[in-house]
């Protein structure tokens, strides 16, 4: 019963069941104020929202995090499940403001008022608008995930609890920041179209890719701690759970990125084949106009009810 406990107490799963219900509260809110065609789009990002809170817990929780201190390729997949699985399913759901709908009003009243007037907000807004860039996206990203796997820091996360949660929350907030310069995430939208998306994405897939390859191809073990373990669960070798962490890395690791590709380039397929079909260029131009002046009408009707 203790560990029962423990568990359901547990940072994790705490801050998820307070993000569910605010998120229910709003999402039931704006789908009051939703028409009906909307509605079905809203209902599939409630239900990635609530797969990216599972995905955390599941990664943050017993058994993986009660295993990362001795099986190095279970940190990995630790570190895949924040990156690579739950950072772009936030994006995908868009929970921004159906989370913001769901606080109180006379809270949303305070924190706006806050955020407008106080100072140092001024500086969270510059360096929010800095850090939305994709090339600084894209370099964070890269460098946070090599910079937490070189054996210095990565022995100081395995014997230091708040490092080894700043990693996890540096691992989820830039994943967050990278794949929403390539996937709309209403009311924000991406930055980058589908022809710049897939070079964004291969590229730092690339970094992914060479951690991999560093870890599979090393001739010994390159982290004390694992390396000096007398034993690990299933009597894997220092070496062998090192090779299957990068397998990890370069296998389960790389899923998303293929998955982006693969629908991006489709859909830039797809859109340079309607507009080279007779007429289809006034047809695609005629539909962006169209789909702008849904999107501000959408914004105008959605500020009104947020007021």
């Amino acid at each position: 019963m203790p560990a029962a406990l423990d568990w359901l107490l547990a940072p994790p799963l705490l801050l998820a069941a307070v993000a569910a219900a605010l998120h229910a509260r709003g999402a039931r809110r704006q789908l009051r104020v939703t028409s009906a065609a909307r509605r079905r789009a809203l209902r599939w990002r409630v239900a990635a929202f609530y797969a990216a809170l599972a995905t955390i817990v599941v990664a943050l929780g017993a058994p993986i995090d009660d295993l990362v201190d001795t099986l190095f390729w279970v940190h990995m997949l630790q570190h895949v499940l924040l990156m690579m699985v739950a950072a772009p399913l936030l994006v995908l759901a868009a929970p921004w403001l159906p989370l913001w709908r769901g606080l109180p009003l006379g809270a949303r009243r305070a924190l706006g008022s806050w955020y407008v007037r106080s100072p140092g907000w001024r500086r969270v807004r510059r360096a929010a608008r800095w850090l939305a860039a994709p090339l600084v996206a894209w370099i964070l990203f890269d460098l946070d995930l090599l910079a937490w796997h070189v054996p210095a820091l990565y022995e100081v996360t395995l014997h230091h609890q708040a490092v080894h949660e700043l990693e996890h929350a540096s691992f989820l907030l830039l994943g967050v920041i990278f794949w929403i310069q390539v996937l709309d995430s209403p009311p924000l939208r991406a930055r980058l179209g589908p022809s710049a998306g897939v070079l964004y994405v291969l590229t730092a897939a690339t970094a992914a890719w060479a951690l991999a390859v560093v870890l599979a191809l090393a001739r010994s073990p390159l982290y004390p701690t694992y390396r000096e373990l007398a034993s690990r669960p299933g009597g894997l070798s220092a070496l062998a759970d090192q090779q299957l962490a990068a397998g990890i890395m370069w296998g389960p690791g790389s899923v998303p990125y293929a998955i982006f590709v693969f629908v991006a380039l489709h859909r830039w397929l797809t859109t340079e084949d309607e507009t080279h079909e007779p007429g289809g260029a006034q047809l695609a131009a005629t539909s962006n106009v169209t789909r702008a002046g849904t999107s501000e009408a959408m914004s105008s009707a959605e500020a009104s009810s947020a007021r």
